[in-house]
């Protein structure tokens, strides 16, 4: 039986599948409200599905379903199958390192550190954290608080009642208790142990309470020195709740899931909020396989999230809703307020991985990275060739004088600047954008074809419709419309322009394909107005200098050689003009600067 024809005996009922090849090997695991529908989905005609799906439908040999109780069982088991099998089309979320945890060990008298390895021997861990110095930072504040054992001896009645065990330093200058000399009991211990688990848990706010009732139960009974120890965790714990705390503290319990990026690569932000403050944050990079819907990829980002942390808090905050129903779950976007506030942080932490995440790629694997761009670039237009080597051509006037134009050139993402060339227009008057786009690139591909030097794949215009309809014109004449693919790019709305489709291309305001297209025009507008300005300086030194009567081109480069600019002839005292010029030339300055005043 067919992969497809298995699909009619389906349940309509929540469910995880799996798609796997002609070997046996899962290449894909999914979840669904309803399997029959879902699964069919994948099995339309190959016309309705995109290229990437349809490459991985070509692969199924076998399908493999999994009934469950609820979407939530579906969000963990689907998790669960993907890290046993790792399927090759499933979203892969990355983090790029092994995230540290707290670790309360699981023997007499535990003991608290941070560690990167989570062994399942009865220990409890908290985390994961996002940064090992917020982690060294919790028990660290811990410590100080509970004076808890550091060592890693193993304590029974006999080793401590017998005192083989000498006391540390720790003990000496109070940093620990000391378990091994019987200076502590197993039921006090246990009880601090158990207010860091509080702590650990976010739960500080009652424990401020409580050490602030007995300093103040030790104050009255004149026991100033117990009082001021109890003021000083007091304080500890006040210090450390100030750093974490970002909103409204009547916030209780909140988690907090945010995504950011493009189609295939998102990168998403966890935070847990307990009494308004941070407990716990983690952010990771999701890569899409086949096509996934961003409402998917965050269901798949909480479903992570899930594994690593266990039981989710009751409410839930997104930017937009998952693609699944969440159980005894409040879920809802915010709109206002400090939960918004709380959203938009994530967001940021977010936006700092991505950033993060685009410098380490850009320098570790330049090569790759540039080579991602032109991919994207080439996807996202739909062109047939990789666009590595690309022009940009645009305009420069200012009411009509000193036309100019511009032509830059990138190659594997990278200015070329040696071929970077500078037109002062010649058959145009006046300020005519479309007249002059259709000169400048005539000349430019032109030239290429009379000297055999190779055509870019892609060529910008700085400009929209009426602008690219000028240089598809010079093309044309040439006979490279079909060679060279050519776009506008819009500067009001940066909207692509691309031949023959009435609607303009929007791209992702974050793609890296819309930044290169920018980089490329602003580029090729820094390089015209830099030429343009020189000519209009050129234009107006000269116009100001031989329009004096009895002066020409000699006595002007004399003049501007000894005094460096106009205003420097207009100071320069009669000896000194007489000095460079002769009297003749000095008295028609003098006559011209008389005139001016």
């Amino acid at each position: 039986m067919t992969p497809k024809e298995k699909v009619a005996f389906l349940p309509n009922q929540p469910g995880v599948y799996r798609f796997l090849d002609a070997g046996g090997k899962v290449i894909y695991v999914g979840k669904a409200k309803n399997l029959k529908k879902r699964v069919s989905s994948y099995f339309r005609p190959p016309d309705q599905l995109n290229v990437k799906t349809r490459v991985m439908v070509a692969k199924i040999a076998d399908l493999m379903h999994t009934v469950v109780d609820s979407e939530q069982d579906a969000l963990l088991l689907e998790n669960n199958l993907i890290k046993k099998y790792q399927p090759r089309y499933n979203i892969l979320l990355k983090d790029g390192k092994t995230y540290p945890w707290i670790c309360v060990s699981a023997e007499r008298y535990p003991r608290i550190f941070v560690t990167r390895r989570v062994v399942h021997n009865g220990s409890k861990y908290f985390g994961p954290y996002g940064s090992v110095l917020h982690a060294r930072g919790l028990t660290e504040l811990i410590h100080n608080l509970f004076s808890l054992r550091d060592c890693k001896h193993t304590f029974t009645d006999e080793t401590i009642s017998s005192g083989r065990i000498r006391p540390c330093l720790d003990y000496h200058i109070g940093r620990c208790a000391g378990v091994c000399n019987g200076s502590i009991s197993e039921n006090e211990y246990d009880s601090r142990i158990e207010k860091a688990i509080s702590i650990l848990k976010g739960e500080v706010a009652p424990l401020i309470r409580e050490f602030d009732g007995k300093m103040k139960e030790a104050a009255a009974n004149l026991d100033f020195e117990t009082a001021q120890s109890y003021k000083d965790k007091k304080r500890l714990l006040e210090e450390h709740y100030a750093k974490s705390l970002v909103v409204n503290p009547s916030i209780t319990k909140v988690d907090v899931f945010s995504l950011t990026g493009g189609e295939d690569d998102r990168f998403g932000n966890f935070m847990r909020i307990q009494d308004g403050a941070i407990i716990q944050s983690l952010s990771l990079e999701l890569k899409a396989k086949i096509e996934e819907e961003p409402s998917d990829m965050l269901s798949a980002f909480i479903g992570e999230i899930f594994s690593k942390y266990g039981e989710l808090s009751r409410e839930i905050l997104v930017p937009f809703m998952p693609g699944d129903d969440l159980e005894g779950h409040e879920v809802h976007v915010p709109e206002r307020g400090d939960k918004l506030k709380l959203l938009e942080l994530s967001l940021k932490n977010a936006e700092a991985m991505k950033t993060d995440a685009i410098k380490q790629e850009a320098y570790l694997r330049p090569d790759e990275h540039r080579r991602k761009i032109v991919e994207r670039l080439k996807d996202d237009l739909g062109m047939k060739e990789d666009p590595v080597h690309i022009e940009c051509f645009d305009n420069s006037n200012i009411q009509g004088t000193n036309p100019v134009a511009s032509c830059v050139v990138f190659k594997d993402c990278r200015p070329d600047k040696k071929e970077y060339r500078h037109f002062n227009i010649r058959t145009v008057t006046g300020a005519n954008d479309y007249a002059s786009m259709t000169e400048v690139v005539y000349r430019r591909y032109s030239r290429l074809l009379e000297e055999k030097k190779p055509l870019p794949q892609l060529v910008v215009i700085d400009g929209g419709q009426g602008q690219l309809h000028s240089a598809l014109i010079a093309l044309e004449k040439l006979g490279l419309q079909d060679r060279i693919f050519t776009i506008g790019l819009a500067k009001r709305l940066e909207e692509v322009v691309i031949p023959g489709d009435p609607h303009p291309l929007f791209l992702d305001k974050n793609s890296s394909s819309l930044r290169i297209l920018m980089q490329i025009r602003d580029e090729a507008h820094r390089f015209g107005i830099t030429h343009h300005r020189n000519r209009r300086s050129r234009a107006q030194i000269h116009s100001a200098l031989t329009d004096i009567k009895g002066i020409g081109d000699k006595t002007e480069i004399a003049l501007l050689r000894k005094f460096k600019s106009v205003s420097g002839v207009k100071s320069a005292t009669e000896e000194q003009l007489v000095a460079t010029v002769g009297r003749r030339a000095a008295n028609c300055i003098l006559t011209w600067r008389n005139n001016a005043v």
